[in-house]
């Protein structure tokens, strides 16, 4: 798991880390980033589709 992490986009493994490991919400993060909480939301649904996408899992909408 930590392999497929690290091969994230940096931005998503950033983005990741801060919301799960970190327990900070999506407005949090994105004050602390300073983007937008649509911007950050729009990674998170990138980094759990391609997390998804490595061990076969159907994506949720």
């Amino acid at each position: 798991m930590a392999e497929l992490i690290d091969s994230l986009p940096e931005e998503e493994r950033v983005i990741l880390t801060l919301h799960y490991m970190r327990q900070l919400s999506i407005a949090q993060i994105a004050g602390k980033i300073g983007v937008p909480e649509r911007a950050v939301s729009a990674v998170l649904a990138s980094a759990r589709a391609r997390l998804s996408s490595a061990f076969n899992f159907p994506s949720g909408s």
